[in-house]
Formats: structure tokens, sequence, C-alpha cells
């Protein structure tokens, strides 16, 4: 342990060694004739064997290495010739400094020089050959038909029979390559047998620098290791094992480092000893070594193992400060956009300083196909939310404010704010409690004959002038008392509206095309409508109001039989028959529709974990999945033809009241004790944008997003307040971030990494932050006016699908989701969550109960016409989260209610557990 801490706890200013691809060749007979070097297996992370038959690569798996293999090979380091540093530039140099040095050494009797070297020298065979017969996938992945000029006619073997041409054509074709990083150094395993030795030949070597040593290699990776062994025949698979034990280090982390740091032979016999310390057998009897184990999900990392021996002191050096409970809410007090500064408008200065240097990366970030399926993505959900909003609120103020004032509004807004605010990520639409505030008020306006836009207009100008007193104060620094409570409290919330309301619609579909349940395909024949005049006598009398003049020109009567159904109501007359009130196929279709749609998106979703096609291609589906399920259903829906309600835009370019114009005079409407009394409403607005606006941004912010160019509590508060300011005068409703549509956003935004080796899984990298997405997606929405002819097509219930879609997903790695489903599950399929390592159940299931109860007044307040102090309500979550630390002992709600994610607490669990072992 000494020896490691001093070959790992060298301050020393070299990057981190690179990984390594390490390759294991055997010498093997051909055809019964001359012998040559061939491929058998090959590492990166996991062991990959070429099978038996030849012909192609296993899945990746852990390499299981017997005991005995390892002490093989620890004898081997100790007995053999280690050469580090060596300067050589080809294979042969390489080669005849190791023969020599074994024959300085003693190891290697003079005569048997030339032997060994012809040896070492021979052709090397790759697993590169493809049988004719390759899977469709695999043709997929042939990108350039380039390539196939290369090949010989037999398909097989590329290679020039010298091992030292520069790099052969097969390596240069290998997609191999993909999978490896750029700086990427191989090392090399050549073991076999030989009838001319007594003893065997070991050499460890490692370059000065990694040089190319022709097509020893499989892919034209630079070498920086070889591992020789030869030895006396008989012991072939002794040999392999102790190949695959060196091999399989090499792609251990911990020895890969001492590999690259070693000095001399003592070290690298540290590092087997330190892997030996770590290895775990297992009883011959109770498992089958054929059994190949599957690469785990989530690796852990060797962090831990490197800090045990970089003095471990410094484990609390990388952020991770030792657990403390805090106060009632520390979550976000430790970052530094929420530090109170004290000064007039410093937090916001603060904000511009940090976000200023990203703005031109902010744009050209968004160079990437994924941005594409985002835009078109969130621009449905907008239009959707536009429209059904913009319908809602034309009931609610007769027309003051209908869906073109709700377009308008969010393209005007939702483009600014994308444009300059702190974080473009956020998604501005209109909210709930905002549209029951509009209702109230257009009530009150109407009852005490107020001009309800004046007034509306003053409100918010008050709230605006609020929200910028708040800004220039730092209020948002209030915010870092929401944890993780009160933010999936109301997450949770608005998603669960999402989905409530996704279903409402569908069900008011239902009753407006009703169902004709007594239906019998027998009794088609008893089935009719036809429309009657209400009593024949009358409409012979010219004189009768109701006929249209035209049909009394020439004193003809009407062809009742005729009409359409609206007609025939319009001229008075009564539609007669059983099957008059009900729409056959409507409700069903749009029920089709619906599930197909959210079911489509979800499968779709996941599709990049599936085992078909190529990873480029299951990331394109994955990423366009919600774009794809539109397209599917709306062609579903326009094959079968059924009138299914479809997306109606307005297509003409004015105000929807025509008392109204585009810009609201603030005097003369109203008496003038109204233009002060409206700041006492508009302090009601104002808790409602700052609290709908901040938890939505502190939700977009969780620390497991990993955003990296950090956030702008202020700047965006600031915005709102500026845009509120422009929407109160052109009579337009008032807009904030959006919960559901913002993580929607995020989701889509996601980036993995590139490389992965072969079985890895690929981490999660952080979010495409840009402000190209947001601001395209607005403009749009503003235009869609004049698409309204190509928007007509879109049936209703998909958008409600997809609205589905949004409520669900977003409540994906939502922690309150899952200790909701724990109620359910039997103790031994309970995952293992962190929290159930150190909380008792009964107080996890405490602290569920209080949040659901919380969640279910909440809702119950949301539906009465209480619902205007529903932000009130929000704040209180606040003190239920207070009150709590009476019920819980901190430590409990430091696990329960942590803004940490879940992960990494996982790995400080275990670093602090191996500290103790220590």
């Amino acid at each position: 342990a000494e020896r490691i801490r001093f070959i790992l706890g060298e301050e020393d200013d070299s990057p981190a060694p690179p990984q390594l691809f390490t390759e294991l060749d055997e010498l093997l007979a051909v055809d019964g004739q001359e012998m040559e070097w061939k491929e058998t297996a090959r590492w990166i992370k996991f062991e990959e064997k070429v099978e038996q038959g030849g012909e192609r690569w296993s899945k990746p798996h852990v390499a299981t290495l017997s005991l005995h293999s390892l002490f093989e090979l620890r004898t081997c380091i100790e007995k053999g010739s280690i050469m580090l540093d060596l300067e050589a530039s080809s294979l042969p140099q390489v080669v005849e400094m190791i023969v020599d040095n074994q024959i300085e050494t003693g190891l290697l009797k003079p005569e048997l020089k030339d032997k060994v070297t012809y040896t070492l020298l021979r052709k090397h065979r790759h697993q590169t050959k493809k049988s004719n017969l390759r899977s469709l996938a695999d043709i997929g992945k042939t990108v350039s038909s380039a390539s196939r000029m290369f090949s010989n006619p037999d398909n097989g073997n590329a290679e020039a029979n010298f091992l030292f041409l520069p790099l052969s054509l097969l390596q240069l074709k290998n997609k191999f390559m993909k999978k490896l990083p750029r700086d990427a150094e191989a090392s090399n395993v050549l073991v076999g047998e030989v009838d001319f030795l007594e003893n065997p030949f070991i050499a460890f070597v490692r370059l000065q620098q990694a040089v190319m040593l022709g097509a020893l290699t499989e892919v034209p990776v630079p070498t920086r290791f070889l591992f020789i062994l030869l030895g006396p025949k008989g012991k072939a698979k002794s040999y392999h094992e102790i190949g695959r034990a060196i091999a399989t280090l090499m792609s251990d982390e911990v020895f890969h480092d001492i590999a690259y740091k070693a000095k001399d032979r003592q070290d690298l016999i540290a590092g087997i000893d330190e892997f030996l310390d770590e290895v775990i057998v297992l009883p011959p009897g109770e498992w089958d070594p054929a059994i190949r184990i599957e690469p785990p999900k989530s690796l852990p990392s060797s962090d831990k193992r490197k800090n045990m021996y970089s003095g471990g002191e410094n484990l609390q050096m990388n952020g991770d400060t030792p657990h403390d409970g805090g106060h009632g809410g520390g979550g976000h007090g430790d970052c530094e956009e929420l530090q109170r500064t004290g000064r007039f408008c410093g937090g916001l200065i603060k904000d511009i300083k940090r976000k200023a240097p990203f703005f031109a990366s902010d744009f050209y970030d968004a160079l990437n196909i994924q941005a594409l399926s985002a835009i078109l993505f969130i621009y449905l959900a907008t239009v959707t939310n536009a429209i059904t909003f913009g319908g809602l609120l034309g009931d609610a103020t007769e027309n003051m404010q209908g869906v073109l004032e709700s377009f308008l509004g969010t393209a005007v807004t939702g483009a600014i704010f994308c444009l300059l605010a702190g974080q473009p990520l956020t998604i501005l639409s209109s909210t709930g409690p905002v549209l029951v505030f509009e209702r109230l008020l257009f009530n009150f306006s109407k009852d005490n004959d107020f001009d309800y836009l004046e007034f509306r207009l003053w409100i918010g100008l008050w709230s605006a002038f609020q929200c910028l007193v708040l800004v220039a104060t730092d209020a948002s620094f209030l915010v870092k008392y929401f944890t993780r409570f009160t933010e999936e409290g109301f997450s949770s919330l608005i998603s669960f509206i999402f989905i409530y309301d996704a279903f409402k619609k569908m069900i008011k579909l239902a009753d407006h095309y009703p169902i004709n349940s007594e239906f019998k395909v027998d009794y088609i024949t008893h089935y009719s409508c036809a429309c009657k005049p209400v009593d024949p006598g009358k409409w012979s009398h010219p004189n009768h109001s109701v006929i249209p003049f035209f049909f009394l020109q020439d004193n003809t009567t009407i062809d009742w039989a005729a009409l359409t159904a609206k007609e025939c109501l319009k001229y008075g007359g009564k539609l007669e028959g059983n099957s008059c009130d009900y729409v056959p196929d409507i409700t069903l279709m749009s029920f089709i529709l619906f599930f197909g749609t959210y079911t489509c998106s979800m499968a779709l979703k996941k599709f990049k974990t599936s085992r078909y096609f190529p990873t480029t291609a299951r990331k394109l589906i994955s990423d366009f999945a919600i774009i794809l399920s539109i397209l599917i259903f709306c062609g579903i829906d326009a094959l079968v033809g059924v009138d299914t309600p479809k997306l109606i835009v307005p297509s003409e370019f004015k105000p929807t009241s025509p008392e109204r114009g585009w810009f609201i005079p603030p005097f003369g409407g109203n008496p003038w004790w109204v233009y002060l009394a409206a700041a006492i409403p508009a302090l009601l607005v104002t808790i409602l944008i700052f609290m709908d606006q901040q938890i939505t941004a502190v939700i977009v912010n969780r620390k497991e997003h990993k955003l990296k160019k950090g956030a702008g509590y202020h700047l965006d508060l600031f915005w709102v307040a500026i845009l509120m300011i422009v929407c109160s005068f052109m009579g337009l409703p008032w807009y904030v971030a959006a919960t559901v549509i913002s993580i929607a956003h995020i989701d889509s935004l996601k980036m993995e990494t590139e490389t992965s080796a072969p079985g890895e899984q690929p981490k999660f990298l952080g979010v495409r932050e840009q402000r190209v997405t947001g601001v395209i997606v607005f403009i749009l929405t503003g235009v869609s006016v004049f698409m309204a002819p190509i928007l007509k097509f879109i049936p209703m219930p998909v958008l409600y699908g997809v609205f589905l879609y949004m409520g669900v997903a977003s409540l994906n790695g939502v922690q309150f989701m899952d200790r909701l489903k724990l109620l359910l599950m039997p103790l031994k399929h309970q995952p293992d969550f962190i929290y159930l390592r150190h909380v008792p159940l009964r107080r996890v299931h405490l602290f569920t109960f209080l949040q659901v109860v919380c969640l279910a007044l909440l809702w119950i307040l949301k539906s009465t016409v209480a619902a205007i102090i529903f932000p009130v309500m929000i704040l209180a979550l606040v003190a239920v989260r207070k009150a709590m630390d009476y019920l819980f002992s901190q430590h409990d709600l430091s696990f329960l209610d942590d803004v940490i994610p879940e992960k990494d607490k996982k790995k400080k669990e275990d670093e602090k557990k191996k500290k103790k072992k220590k």
C-alpha cells in the first residue's frame, strides 16, 4: 500500500494516462503450416473473445480470471525482463532490444536469438474477417462504399504478408475505432508455445513514446506496452490464461495508472498485489466459469480505490463536503447564484456578468440534429398549449383575450425571454393560476362596471413594478428555501394537472360525440334519422318569418329530406329517428389516436436502449420519438378518414374581440382611484409569478441536469417583469415559466458520451444549453397563424396524447414517485435506494403520506374558487417542510429531502465504508 500510495500519489502535472486498447495474440499454426500470431481476444473495459467458430466477436463480458493465472503472472513479472521507457520506433527494433537484454541477463541462450526473433516477427492475423452473409444492421453500418474497394476478392485476408507495411488498409477501415477515444494507446499481449525453448521467455516492455508498430494491432493506434510470453510446449492453456490476466489488468483503471507510472519491477508487482487485494473469488462448485457475465448497467468508479492510496485525507477535496443535515432546507444554498449580495441590483449584475461570456456559444452550441427534434416537439406542445389556453381564456373573458392574443403573446414573450434571459432552457407559457385570476378579474370588472382591459393594465404595471423591486433587492435568494419537498410537490402537482387535463379533454369529446352503446349489428335496418317540419300546416303561409326569402320566390316549399342536420334545425325543422343523437366512430377513433400517440411516444423514446439497429439510428429514433408518433397517427387518422376534431388555428391577424385594438390606453376608462387600488390585486399576481417562475427555474437548474453555464434567477425574473409590462399594454395574457414543458425541453436536449467501450453504458454528460431551440419554437408559434392550412390536418386527440406523454415523462426520476411505488412493493423487490439504507421504512412512508396529503389539499384548492390563493399555498409547503423538522430527525430528512442527486450520495456512502474498513 505504501508503494502504491507513492506511485499514485506523486503530484505530477502529467495529464491522466490515456485509455488503453489491449489485444491478446496467440501463436497458432494456420492450416497445419507456418505458425502465425492470431488475435484471440481484445479489451477496452470488457473482454471480447473471438468465438470458437471464428468469424465473429463475442458480446462484451466481464473477464473472469482464475486465481492461479494471476499468481503465475506475478511470478512472470518477478522472473522476466522488465524494460521501462524503451526508446524504439519499430517492432524489429523492439524485439532485438528485448532479445539482447535476455541474453545479457543470462535468461536466453545466444544460439536461440534468431529463432526467437523469427517467431516474434511472424505475421499477425486479425479478427476482421466477416462472413459474406452479414446482418442488415451491419450493412447499414458500412457507410462508405469506397472502403470496399480496398478489400481483396477473397474478402478475408487483405493484409500484406509483411508485418512492416506501415498500416494495412484493413486497419484503417476498422469500425472499432469509433469505440476508442482520440488519444487511445494500445498494449499488445503475445503468448504462445514453441518447441525450441526449455525455459519461458518473458518480457514486459513500456515504450518511452507510443509508436505505431505496423500491423501489430487490429486498430491503428500506437502501442505503448508489450507483454511477451513464449514457453515450452504443453502448457498452451496456462499461457492463454496468463495472457488474459495481464490484458485484464491493463484494462483495470488502477493497474493501468500504475503501469504508466511504475519506475521498476517492484512497482508492477505492487500493482498486481493491489489487484489481488480487490479480487473476489467464486467457488468452482457453485459457479460455471463458462457463463459470461453481462457488463453491469452502472460501474462503480475506481476513484475510491485510488483515493485509498492518495493520502486518504483529501477525500473532501473534490467538493464532497462531509454530510450534514443543515437547517431545514439547505439545498441550493451553496450555489453562488443564490448568494445575497446586499447591493442594489447586485444579483442581477452578477447574473449578467455570469451569462455574458456564454452568449455566443449559446448559438453555435445548437448545431446538432438533436436541436431539430427538440424544436418540433416543443413547438407542437407550445401551440397546443396556446390554443387550449386561448380557448379557455376566450370563454373566461368573453373573447376580450382569445386564441390569437394567446398566440401572439406566447410568440413575443417566449422569443424575447429565450434570447435574453438567464436560463434559456426555460419555456414560458400561460399557467392555470393566471387563468383563474383572469376569470375572477373579468367577472369583478363586469359586476362593477370597470373597463376590464384598462384595470388589468394597471394591475400588470403594479405587479411588474413589484417584481422589479424583488429583482433589485435580490429577493430570489429566498429560492434556496425551496427544498426537494417543495419542488417535487409542485412539479408533481403540475404533472398530474397535465395528465388529468388530457383525460378530461378526451372525456369531453365523448360527451360531444356520444357512443351508441345499445347498437346491435343486426338491427342496422332500424336506424335512421330524418328531418321533418315541426308543423306541416304552417309552412304554406307565405309571411312566415322563419323561412328565408329565397325559398319563396316561386312559391316552392322546402325539400326537407335533402337538408343537412344543421340546416334542418336552422329552418325550424326537427330531427327524428333513433340514431340522431349519435355520431359513429369519432369517439373511439379519438381514443385510439390519444392512447396510440402516448404509447408510441413512450416506446420510441425508450428505443435508445433496444437491441435493434446501429447506435446512430437508435439515437435518432429516440430523439425524434414524439414527432414520429405524431406523424404516424396523423397518417392513420388521414387513412381511416373519420371526421375527428382537428387543430384549428386562427387564420387572420386581428384581435379576437372587435371592441379592442392592439394598444390599451392607460387612462379614461375607470375612475382615478382604481389606478392606485390596482396595487392590491397586483400583490397576489406578484406572488403568483414569483413562485411559479422561481420553482420552475430551480427544477430546471437541478444538479441532476449537470448544467455548465450557470443559472440566472434574477435576470429571469427581470425579463418576466419587463414582458409583463409589454403584455399588459397590448392586452395579451401574462406568461411565466411552465414546469412541464421546460422539463420536456431539457429531456429532449440531453447529451450522452459518443465513444463508449463495448458493453459500457453511455454516460449522461449534461444538456445542450443554447438559446436557439427556444427562440425558433416561439418564432414558429407566431408564424403558425399563416400555417393554419397545414396545421388543420393534426387531430386534437393526438396532441392530447402528447400532453399525457409530457405529464407522465416529467414524473420520471422524481423521488416522490419512487416512494409512492414503494407503498405497493413487497420488501424483497424494493430497489436499493440510498434512503432505504438509512431511514426506517415506516418513516419513509410517513414522509410520503404527508407529501400526498399536501398534494391532495393543493389539488382540492385548485379546483375551487379559492384557486387564486394557490401560489400562497405553495409558500405554505415551505412552512410545512419547516414544521417537519420537529417530526423527523435531521438525519432522516437529510436523506429524504435532499437536493444532492442519488448517485453521488451512494458513491460517498461506499467511500465512507471503505475508509472505516481501512
